[in-house]
């Protein structure tokens, strides 16, 4: 819930969740008190810049947005669940606030047709063939048309790995049911399965008003593939070569408008060469408590939306 008796107006909203809005986490929780480490870094950040901040669920039907000089993407990590309620709120609240990425960014990075958009502008992504919603085309026709030999499926609005699927040749008569019913009521992505994930992990690099700033390595535990802690995956401190920063740095930099924060997760791809998986700049893990003075670059791009 809300802190109690907070001073109104509010310079900026730190958007969370009903599930993460606890300001104190129990001794067993890891994954609230990783989620409170962070946002006390950056609220300690934006305090040290004169910018007083609160958490806040953003589902709430009791806050009045208005109240607020901007509202930044934190931890909203049920949106993908309900996203015809979310895009609602987005609409009637970027009325009442700012948004720090903005509003069209949002949009667009909720669906990960997005891969296509910064494909055409030069940027190498992971391959990928879209099934779209309502169409009769199945698994068995999609594996036949890309040749792929095992590949990963997943919706184009989703996280957390819901409904990821690991499938090849062997697997596809009981992955494609699950397929058949998700495709009645939403668009999925269909990728290649990028071996190295399974040796070397995925590779996620952070951006403040489009500079890298630190990096983690993810990796899957034995026997899977999803790297996210959800599901068992481990973080790892990582430095990224040159390359990857300079792949990391042009991704952001053709999105329209370019955003103030985000993440670039990427991989060697089976050729060998650097692929973009996905970029995050809806509500990425940033690992602030990783790399303490981050919060401060983030704090500063945050400032920027007051500067008009």
């Amino acid at each position: 819930m809300i802190e109690s008796d907070p001073i109104f107006p509010v310079d900026v909203a730190l958007l969370t969740d009903h599930r993460y809005e606890a300001s104190v986490a129990d001794e067993s929780d890891w994954y609230l008190r990783n989620i409170l480490d962070d946002d006390r870094l950056l609220q300690k950040a934006l305090e040290s810049k004169g910018l007083s901040s609160l958490r806040v669920d953003w589902a709430r039907t009791d806050v009045d947005w208005s109240q607020f000089g901007c509202a930044v993407f934190r931890t909203t990590w049920d949106y993908y669940q309900r996203p015809i309620e979310f895009s609602h709120w987005l609409s009637q609240t970027s009325h009442q606030t700012r948004f720090c990425n903005q509003l069209s960014t949002v949009l667009w990075n909720m669906d990960k047709h997005y891969l296509k958009d910064i494909e055409k502008k030069g940027i190498p992504v992971v391959p990928c063939r879209f099934l779209e919603r309502g169409s009769s085309m199945t698994l068995h026709d999609v594996m036949d048309e890309t040749g792929w030999v095992e590949a990963i499926i997943k919706p184009c609005i989703s996280g957390a790995a819901r409904h990821t699927y690991r499938v090849n040749r062997e697997s596809v008569a009981s992955i494609s049911p699950v397929v058949s019913n998700l495709l009645t009521c939403e668009s999925l992505i269909f990728q290649p399965f990028e071996k190295e994930i399974l040796s070397q992990g995925e590779d996620t690099l952070m951006l403040f008003g489009g500079r890298f700033t630190h990096a983690v390595r993810k990796k899957a535990k034995a026997g899977d593939f999803r790297v996210q802690d959800d599901h068992g995956g481990t973080v790892h401190p990582y430095t990224p070569s040159p390359e990857q920063v300079d792949l990391a740095e042009r991704a952001i930099a053709v999105c329209n408008p370019p955003p103030a924060y985000g993440r670039v997760d990427m991989v060697n791809d089976n050729q060998g060469q650097l692929a973009i998986m996905e970029l995050e700049l809806i509500e990425p893990e940033l690992w602030l408590r990783n790399f303490p003075s981050s919060a401060i670059a983030f704090a500063n791009v945050i400032a920027t939306t007051f500067d008009d």
